[in-house]
């Protein structure tokens, strides 16, 4: 049986567990006075059932099919013949990858040698005999789970303290698994950023006000040693992203105003998800727009007014991102300000303050905390952006804050740096981890601002 087969049966072993479990708990007090004297709703007991059956046989299919693999090759390695074992480590490998190429029914080559045909039919026979017996152990535990519960189900059986310290436990473990890997994104790129700054030093990194890290073959050519400043990069990061929030912030927070104080519900009912439409336009089609629409007019205009204009500008690309950004915004603007309590309002208005006045002074201030999130995960949005900025701002790292220049940004390049097949140990391929952990750091410094902000306003308005 093959995984996914035996998922599909332990899924249907769970529901029945769930039914006989919900039906045994019935059962045992049909005739003591009904559901009434159970400790728990019946519905614990068949999620107890359930829990039972499901996650020890998860744990184990779990843990199977991530040593499987390794054991069976380790295996199949030992079988073949000495010389072939006594290979290079990046050999033996290309031979282990032909193997399991094998196996899966790729042709690997012409001509197969006897030896690798023979390690991959045993191969093939032992994955057979490791899924059946696999699926022979996933079921006798989920057969053996719901026989037992089913024997341990009593009316004093506290069923809803198990399933919801179980469901406790399961939400810890995943929110440490979260916290783990951000902590590994972290460590990670950390790692490889140092690796880059013992070849380029930090000072010139932070510093340095070209950014040119193609490298050159040979060492008499112009511009060997690249040029690793990060100014530009991020300066390009920068002016793109403030012509983002200057479209999208001002248009984005008077729609969410208009929608939630001003307008009648059946236009609030087709406004607001035609708004929303926008968040599901792909970027690449916002990138064509900027590229055949907006960039083009730009430079248009710019010409019929006697400035020079590049084909490609951070002004095209910024527009375009922030007509992207907008129900970012919009959206989260108008959940927080509905979340006013209406009793702020009705204050200010008995005291005299006009429907603009009580917007302006009672409802925005009470909303701030809220408005800000939204504002900064429309930064983030704006700073991780990729694809506009590739088809409308272009490539080039240009120290400018002419917005009708060409530009580029910290996301772009490393894109760009990690493109096709590199080499993790030249300085332009480590130079895209240093760009990822000043880029994270900048984030980390735009989340702490805010959260000051949403605290000071917060403990004004609870």
């Amino acid at each position: 049986m093959s995984p996914s087969n035996l998922l599909l049966v332990l899924l249907m072993l769970t529901t029945a567990g769930y039914c006989l479990g919900r039906r045994r708990a019935l059962s045992v007090v049909q005739h003591k006075g009904g559901p009434g004297i159970l400790h728990s709703r019946p519905t614990y007991y068949g999620a107890l059932t359930a829990l039972w059956c499901a996650i020890p046989a998860l744990v184990v299919f779990a843990f199977w099919l991530a040593f499987e693999s390794s054991i069976i090759i380790d295996v199949v390695v030992s079988g073949l013949p000495e010389k072939i074992q006594k290979l290079p480590g990046d050999r033996l490998s290309l031979l282990v990858n032909d193997i399991k190429n094998l196996v899966e029914g790729n042709i690997v080559g012409p001509t197969i040698s006897p030896a690798i045909q023979a390690a991959a039919d045993q191969y093939r026979n032992m994955a057979a005999i490791s899924h059946a017996a696999l699926a022979v152990i996933v079921l006798v535990i989920c057969i053996g789970a719901v026989l037992w519960v089913q024997r341990c189900i009593k009316p004093t059986l506290r069923a809803r303290n198990h399933v919801e310290t179980f469901v406790k436990y399961i939400l810890i473990l995943c929110s440490t698994l979260a916290i783990f890997i951000t902590i590994g994104i972290v460590l990670s790129v950390l790692y490889e950023a140092i690796r880059f700054f013992k070849i380029i030093p930090i000072h010139q990194f932070l510093l340095g006000l070209e950014w040119s890290p193609q490298m050159a073959i040979r060492s008499d050519q112009v511009g060997a040693s690249g040029a690793f400043g990060v100014i530009p990069v991020f300066m390009g990061t920068l002016l793109i992203s403030a012509i983002a929030m200057c479209v999208s912030v001002p248009v984005g927070l008077m729609s969410a105003i208009y929608l939630c104080e001003y307008a009648d519900k059946r236009f609030r009912a087709v406004a607001k998800p035609l708004l929303e439409i926008l968040a599901g336009i792909p970027t690449v089609v916002y990138g064509f727009f900027a590229a055949l629409v907006v960039a083009p007019m730009i430079r248009n205009s710019g010409e019929s007014l006697g400035l020079e204009v590049s084909s490609e500008s951070a002004l095209a690309a910024g527009l375009v991102m922030g007509i992207m950004i907008i129900p970012f915004v919009s959206s989260l603007s108008d959940d927080v300000i509905n979340a006013v309590p209406q009793s702020l309002r009705d204050g200010a208005l008995a005291l005299g303050s006009t429907h603009s006045e009580t917007i302006c002074r009672v409802v925005l201030p009470a909303a701030l905390p809220g408005i800000v999130g939204s504002v900064l995960l429309a930064v983030s949005r704006a700073i991780g952006e990729t694809m506009i900025v590739v088809m409308a701002a272009g490539l080039s790292a240009n120290l400018t804050v002419n917005p009708l220049k060409t530009v580029t940004t910290v996301t772009v390049q490393i894109v760009t740096l990690l493109v096709g097949d590199q080499e993790f140990d030249s300085p332009k391929t480590l130079a895209a981890f240093a760009l990822g952990l000043m880029l994270f750091l900048v984030t980390l410094v735009l989340n702490v601002i805010a959260l000051v902000v949403v605290r000071k306003y917060r403990e004004q308005y609870e």
